[in-house]
Formats: structure tokens, C-alpha cells, sequence
């Protein structure tokens, strides 16, 4: 069997690696299997990811726009793709681990609702026990995915999914609990390097802003076009971070951004927090997905029979009514909420 001893040598390079990357080989599920002997245990979560129902789902969910009148409007989809790919530049540049950095990327937004965070807000005040996108990305992988087995994910994709999000106020908090793995810490950071540049470009396609408008210090600094403002902060976080590339002064390297970098991007996200996301809420689109998320909620509450079978498992009634809604996509939970309207 000539292929039976790829995965040993993937495995015997990752040895090659950062001495602070992670070892897949040292990967755990909390179901044992047996290994693939083609794929170590990170790439193996890559690709149960990518062929999940709730991965295909992301192509129809809103990232920031609702129900968008264009073609090259940034999707759920296309902003896990960005981030995968801003993730897998970092942890080559720092010689960490490729795999795990892109395994985290792909889960990291499995659980966003239709809507975006819009749907996100409405479940978070309908559910007395709350709701966050990445505690339910978390439930999809352990619980939800494959029919209700679970994808069987490794601790250190799981985590980093689970402690990919970021406060209100900014990008890398003091208190923050950050990912274990630098790959995890990666991908926490990328996500904000891909959102913050798209959501510029949508915005501006939308008319809410004018490039003219962007914070003139940020964009002295950053960048004046979108590809620039990535490439200044994806190489400022490698030279900020090039700690972790092998043994050396720091004993515990943290992915980082520079003091001045940092401050520009949280500039940055701030001036869309006040300009786009904020003035988002009050238009039209965002009033009726609203209405829409809290029709279906207090539908299937009220008519449990409804609820699809996978969906009727031996968890309380809320859980499963929150589970169904935030796996919809927008076009989904639009046509449900129509016709119940009728």
C-alpha cells in the first residue's frame, strides 16, 4: 500500500516547524478513531469543515449587507474563504502550523445566523440563556454537524473556533482570552484583518461611505486601497510576532499587531462601527430581517410540532427552536417567514 505512510511523513516535516507550532500528531479527539493514512489530524478536520451542510450554508448568509442589490457583496462564505487565506500567509511566514491555522478558519463562523449580526442580536435578546455566533460554531462541530453525531473535531480547531471573537471596543483586549495554539491566536487576528478591508469595500459599494471619508491618520498609515491595508497588517503582524518562529528571548510568543498598526486598525474598525454597522441597524433591510428572525422564534415556540425531526432531539424546546433558526440561511428563513405570514 504505497500511500499508507503519507501521513507519517506529513507528520515527520511539521517537525520542521516553529517549536511553537502545533504537532497534529499530538492532536486528541474526544472520540479516539484511527488514523488516516493520508492526513494528519489537522487536515482531516479541514476537510470534514469544508463537506459539512453547515459550511455550504455559509455561501446564502449575510456578512454585513441584507439581501444585497449586486453580485460582488462580501458573504459569509467569501469572508471565511478571505480569512483562511490571510490565517494560512501568516502561519507559513511564521513557520507555524498551515493546517490547524486554516482548519480554524473554515469552522470559525459555522454558526452565524441568517442576517448576520443582526439575526445574531435578535436570538441573543430572544434566548434567556443568551446567544453568540461562536459558542454555536462550537455546538455545530460538537453536536449539531453529521446528523447530530458531531464533526469529532480536534481541542486545538475546536478552541479556536470557540475564541475567535473579539470585544466592541477593540481588536486585541488586555483581558482577552486568547486561543492556546499561535495558529488559533492567527486566525482571531485575521478575522479582523478580512472584515474591517471588505466591509470598507461593501461599504462604499452600498453609497454609506466615501473612501474620502476613511480616518485620514488610518489611512496614512494602513494603507489608501484595500490590498495595501491587508499587506501592511498582515506583515506587521509577522514581524510583530516573528518571536514565534523558533526558541528565543520570549518564552511565550503572542500573535500581535505593533502599538501603531493596532491603534490605526482599531481606528479603522471603529469608524465602521459608527458609519456602517450602526447606521446598518436603522435601515429598512435591518428592520424587516428583525421582524423576521422574531416571527419564526416565537412560531416554532408556540407550534413545536413544527420543528423539523433533527431538529426535535432531546434538548429543551428553546434550544432546538435556536439551533433550527440559526443553521437557516437569509433566503430560507425569508421564504419560512413568508409563508407563515400569509
Amino acid at each position: 500500500m504505497i500511500h499508507g505512510d503519507v501521513r507519517r511523513r506529513l507528520e515527520e516535516r511539521e517537525e520542521s516547524l516553529s517549536p511553537y507550532a502545533a504537532r497534529s500528531r499530538l492532536a486528541r479527539r474526544e472520540r479516539g478513531e484511527s488514523p488516516c493514512p493520508m492526513r494528519t489530524e489537522f487536515q482531516r478536520d479541514r476537510d470534514r469543515v469544508i463537506h459539512s451542510k453547515a459550511f455550504r450554508r455559509l455561501k446564502h448568509k449575510t456578512q454585513v449587507f441584507i439581501a444585497p442589490a449586486g453580485d460582488h457583496y462580501v458573504t459569509r462564505l467569501t469572508h471565511t474563504l478571505e480569512v483562511s487565506q490571510i490565517a494560512r500567509s501568516i502561519a507559513r511566514a511564521l513557520n507555524l502550523n498551515e493546517d490547524l491555522a486554516e482548519a480554524i478558519s473554515l469552522g470559525h463562523d459555522l454558526g452565524h445566523t441568517p442576517f448576520g449580526h443582526v439575526g445574531e442580536e435578535v436570538l441573543n435578546e430572544l434566548c434567556p440563556t443568551g446567544f453568540s455566533h461562536n459558542e454555536q460554531s462550537l455546538r455545530i462541530v460538537e453536536v449539531l454537524g453529521k446528523d447530530g453525531q458531531g464533526l469529532n473535531l480536534t481541542r486545538e480547531v475546536r478552541e479556536g473556533i470557540l475564541k475567535h471573537s473579539k470585544s466592541r471596543k477593540e481588536i486585541i483586549g488586555k483581558n482577552d482570552d486568547l486561543p492556546r495554539t499561535l495558529e488559533g491566536q492567527i486566525v482571531r487576528l485575521a478575522d479582523s484583518v478580512a472584515y474591517i478591508n471588505h466591509d470598507i469595500g461593501d461599504a462604499i459599494r452600498a453609497g454609506l461611505i466615501k473612501e474620502e471619508d476613511l480616518p485620514g491618520e488610518a489611512v496614512a498609515v494602513l494603507g489608501q486601497s484595500n490590498s495595501d491595508r491587508i499587506n501592511t497588517m498582515v506583515t506587521d503582524m509577522v514581524d510583530s510576532s516573528w518571536s514565534a518562529t523558533s526558541l528565543g528571548a520570549e518564552s511565550e510568543p503572542v500573535i500581535r499587531l505593533s502599538p501603531t498598526t493596532l491603534a490605526m486598525a482599531n481606528n479603522l474598525r471603529e469608524f465602521l462601527f459608527q458609519n456602517v454597522y450602526e447606521v446598518q441597524t436603522s435601515l429598512a433591510e435591518t428592520g424587516r430581517a428583525r421582524q423576521m428572525v422574531r416571527l419564526l422564534y416565537n412560531y416554532f415556540m408556540q407550534n413545536p410540532s413544527k420543528l423539523p425531526a433533527e431538529y426535535s432531539r432531546n434538548f429543551e424546546l428553546e434550544r432546538n427552536v435556536v439551533d433550527y433558526i440559526a443553521g437557516m440561511t437569509d433566503n430560507y428563513a425569508t421564504n419560512l417567514a413568508e409563508k407563515l405570514e400569509v
